[in-house]
Order: C-alpha cells, then sequence, then structure tokens
C-alpha cells in the first residue's frame, strides 16, 4: 500500500532508506538542513526540502502531521534527533520511526515519543558477527533472543546432495523455510531437489544449531 513518508535527515541512512522507499512506490519527502545535500538529492525523491528538523513551525510548514510514517534519520547531533522526535509527536504523527546511535540515545526516543527505536550499526554489527562465525552464512537475522534467521549459501562441498539427504536427523533444531536458485523460489521444495553450489537456503533455528549443522555436513559430504 502506497504511503506518504517522510525522512528527516538525509545522511547515508537516511537518503538510502528514503530512495529505497521511493522504488518500493511510496511517496517520499526529504528534509535536511544542508542545501547541498538537498539539491544532491532532489530529482532523486519525490520532494525534497530544506529545514532544520527541530524547527516546530517549520514541520507545520512542511505538513508533518499529514504523513503516515515520519522517519527520524539523525544521529550525529543527538539533541537534534530527540527533539526533531518530540516535535514530530508533538505535532500527531502517528507512526514515528527514530533511528538510534546507542542504548542510551534510543531509550530518550523512546520517552520522547518514538514508535519504533532502530539501531542499524548495532544490527549491521550483529549481522557481521553471524557470518563470520560460519562462511556459509552471509545474512542473519535475530527474530527473538537465541533464535534466529540465516540466509545461507550452498558450498560447492554439498553440489549434488538432496534436500532429504541434508536435511535428515542431522539437522535437529534447523527448519528450511526456503530455496531459491536463481530467480526460481520454493517456500516448500520437493526433498529430491539436488543442490547446487550456490543456491540459496533460508534457514531457520538456534544460530549454534545451524553452525554445527553445517559443520557435521560438510565432512560428510567431503567423505562421499
Amino acid at each position: 500500500m502506497k504511503q506518504q513518508i517522510a525522512v528527516i535527515g538525509l545522511g547515508r541512512f537516511g537518503a538510502a532508506v528514503a530512495e529505497e522507499l521511493v522504488k518500493s512506490g511510496h511517496e517520499v519527502l526529504g528534509v535536511d538542513s544542508d542545501l547541498s545535500v538537498v539539491q544532491g538529492l532532489s530529482t532523486r525523491l519525490t520532494h525534497v526540502v530544506q529545514a532544520e528538523a527541530s524547527d516546530r513551525e517549520a514541520l507545520q510548514r512542511l505538513g508533518i502531521a499529514e504523513f503516515d510514517v515520519v522517519i527520524i534519520a539523525i544521529t550525529e547531533d543527538l539533541e537534534t534527533s530527540i527533539l526533531a522526535t518530540l516535535e514530530v509527536k508533538r505535532l500527531g504523527v502517528a507512526n514515528v520511526i527514530a533511528k538510534a546511535r546507542n542504548d542510551t540515545h534510543g531509550e530518550i526516543l523512546e520517552r520522547v515519543g518514538a514508535d519504533r527505536v532502530v539501531y542499524p550499526e548495532r544490527d549491521t554489527g550483529v549481522r557481521l558477527a553471524h557470518s563470520w562465525s560460519s562462511r556459509n552464512i552471509t545474512d542473519s537475522l535475530d527474530i527473538v533472543e537465541g533464535y534466529t534467521v540465516s540466509r545461507v549459501l550452498v558450498p560447492k562441498s554439498l553440489s549434488g546432495r538432496t534436500l532429504a539427504e541434508t536435511f535428515g536427523e542431522g539437522a535437529q533444531g534447523v527448519s528450511l523455510l526456503l530455496f531459491a536458485r536463481g530467480s526460481r523460489v520454493a517456500v516448500f521444495p520437493s526433498p529430491e531437489e539436488r543442490l547446487q553450489a550456490g543456491d540459496v537456503l533460508v534457514l531457520a533455528g538456534q544460530l549454534s544449531d545451524i553452525e554445527r549443522f553445517f559443520a557435521a555436513l560438510e565432512p560428510a559430504a567431503a567423505a562421499r
């Protein structure tokens, strides 16, 4: 569903979010205090204006209260981030998402009204740590503490194995959610599907179980 979304703060994070939202079909207003930033994004967003993020009158003139979602993408200036979040909530925005630098910043944002706080740097670090722990895991998303959904690239050593052979008794605690090869995606793939190097598997379970699963598979595949 198409929505009207305002992104306040057009640094790397804010600009990337705003441009992706436009690609997804949403109407996006970008707001930044730096004129050069505004000019640079003028042809890539639906609307983009120069304004101070914490200036309530400026936000009112922009009609911020009419937007479905406002994203506060500022962390360099904590005071501006907090004041901007406070002002857009005071203006009646129902859904405010704010970017936080750390836990303390995030707690303050929640206290002044942010409906959702995101931690891009921390989350990226967690995903990197997960992918570093196993060369097959290319990305992970923590759903709840201790439970993750991981994107896995099938290594050459498993090429030729069927899904039934791969996800046998040794797959305890690991669930296959999705199989993809190129543009072909199967949510419920046939157990007889034979793996190829570079196939993508989306798995759910404890990260330690997923790592142990692949560690056990590779030696078994090498012995075939």
